[in-house]
């Protein structure tokens, strides 16, 4: 009886051993398969990453928002804006970009002896420079630029043929534009994008310098291979 009850309790410890063992082989095994899984999903990531941004070109339009100061002494009104534009990599980061974009409002102008209180104007911002993203990542990218160019101001298509400057506005002529701002993209597929920027507008109407700010919403469309 005591030779049965030594066998038994040797068998029960021969039974954890083995249930132990594998269990830590069970572990192992799962804790290799969550490296090799965390590992494999790294590298996806970087492999998309480099899809995005390996595109030599990068085109993108959409609509937005303007506060102009459209007068010398006139406040500042609010405009709806276009935007088209088209940018060139060089490399990953740095790239030439170029910008088109229509902003729209209606100045104002107040009580005139011409009662014409809100004429509309319209202003046509043409600008190229360089764009550098610094932040790359599977869904999110952030770049900035710094453009310069010419820009159309129309201030007097809304005046009934009353001279804009008899308004209090900038005289229609077309003068020197320059703009900062950041490309915030989220990414939906590899070539394809959402896009907000935030932007400052430095127009030049009258000789004078107008501080403009801004922000633009769009699509972006990536193509082509950078070698």
């Amino acid at each position: 009886m005591f030779g049965f009850r030594v066998k038994s309790v040797a068998a029960v410890v021969t039974a954890i051993v083995i249930a132990s063992g594998a269990t830590r082989v069970e572990a192992q095994s799962a804790h290799r398969k969550r490296r090799e899984s965390n590992a494999n999903r790294k590298a996806r990531i970087e492999r998309t990453i480099q899809e995005t941004y390996s595109r030599r070109w990068e085109v993108g339009g959409g609509g937005g928002y303007l506060r102009f100061r459209s007068g010398e002494d006139l406040q500042r009104n609010n405009e709806v804006t276009w935007w088209l534009s088209g940018t060139w990599y060089k490399t990953q980061k740095l790239g030439i970009l170029v910008d088109a974009s229509g902003a729209y409002g209606n100045a104002k102008v107040g009580n005139t002896i011409y009662n014409i209180p809100n004429p509309q104007i319209s202003q046509y911002p043409f600008m190229a420079g360089p764009n550098y993203r610094f932040y790359r990542k599977e869904k999110y990218a952030i770049s900035v630029f710094g453009t310069a160019g010419a820009a159309i101001g129309k201030f007097d298509s809304g005046s009934k043929g009353i001279p804009a400057k008899n308004l209090g506005l900038w005289p229609s002529d077309t003068r020197a534009v320059f703009s900062v701002g950041a490309n915030l993209d989220y990414n939906f597929y590899p070539n394809f994008a959402a896009r907000v920027t935030p932007l400052y507008l430095g127009t030049t109407f009258g000789g004078t310098v107008q501080n403009n700010l801004g922000v633009n919403i769009g699509l972006v469309y990536r193509f082509g291979r950078i070698k």
